[in-house]
């Protein structure tokens, strides 16, 4: 009896947590798309901005800790999540016009603005255009784009993203997710990026590649005005530490911590550690920065 009626019982438990999941998403419909976020807490705004074949699932121990002090905002980016994907022709600063748009409709005028990889370019693509929005820029394992290592670089890398798009869902988040984490994570963290990764939008990770592999943010960083917290990962591979010691350089007045033991994805790996530092830094008076 228990047999015949346990199978009904799983498929109604897996519904209600598919339907728990999507109510607790928001959309918004931004110049002509649809986007999804996640929204809690209350105080100065604090806006989250995922990597590529991510989306605001990456966030969720900082949504959960942070939003005791902040308006936590984490965005799908469109291209990923469940938001819808953009045109072929985007790039990163349509990105960042389209934030400014999101943010705008949300009625935050000012915000401290957390990237993570692809998202810490995007970040500062944002404080570009819009600057009078960033309070504060937090820029987790990330990089000036791809184009600031060499042409040829960011050409091979975006090739062969290009051509990983073509490679079925397992295949293509094995190869991904390794480089992720440092070999200590936790198999439940490792996990919950693997789903998350499984549903990368193809269409949205080769315009992700696009507009980063044509980036090139060095130009921005002398003129930077607003305090810079840059935090990384120690055994971070894909974005090495050299690179967050020459954006240290770089950047007048920034501050750089970094977190020992830790791959990529620090703010999936050490939450606790990760939170504290942007916490610390979001709210330290603006004059003690």
């Amino acid at each position: 009896m228990m047999k015949k009626n346990f199978f009904p019982f799983l498929v109604i438990l897996f519904m209600h947590s598919i339907h728990a999941q999507q109510s607790s998403m928001l959309r918004i419909n931004v110049n002509g798309l649809s986007v999804a976020y996640q929204k809690a807490g209350t105080g100065p705004a604090l806006v989250l901005l995922h990597g590529f074949t991510q989306d605001s699932r990456v966030w969720k121990k900082q949504i959960d800790g942070l939003s005791k002090n902040f308006i936590v905002i984490a965005w799908d980016a469109p291209g990923a999540g469940l938001s819808d994907d953009p045109p072929g022709s985007y790039t990163m600063s349509d990105w960042a016009d389209c934030l400014d748009a999101f943010l705008d409709s949300l009625h935050i005028r000012q915000a401290h603005i957390l990237g993570i990889s692809w998202g810490g370019v995007l970040a500062q693509e944002f404080y570009l255009r819009h600057p009078q929005k960033v309070s504060g820029l937090i820029l987790a394992d990330t990089n000036p784009g791809w184009s600031a290592l060499s042409d040829s670089v960011a050409q091979d890398r975006l090739k062969a993203c290009i051509q990983d798009t073509l490679l079925p869902v397992n295949d293509f988040v094995e190869k991904y997710l390794p480089g992720m984490f440092s070999n200590l994570v936790n198999q439940e963290t490792k996990e919950t990026l693997r789903k998350v990764m499984s549903d990368t939008h193809r269409r949205g990770f080769q315009l992700m590649a696009t507009a980063i592999a044509k980036a090139d943010m060095r130009r921005l960083y002398s003129s930077v005005k607003v305090p810079v917290l840059l935090v990384w990962g120690e055994k971070d591979n894909r974005a090495p530490v050299n690179i967050a010691h020459e954006m240290n350089n770089s950047i007048p007045n920034s501050k750089l911590v970094i977190i020992p033991g830790t791959g990529h994805v620090s703010n999936m790996e050490q939450p606790e550690w990760f939170n504290a530092v942007v916490k610390e830094f979001c709210l330290v008076p603006e004059k003690k920065k």
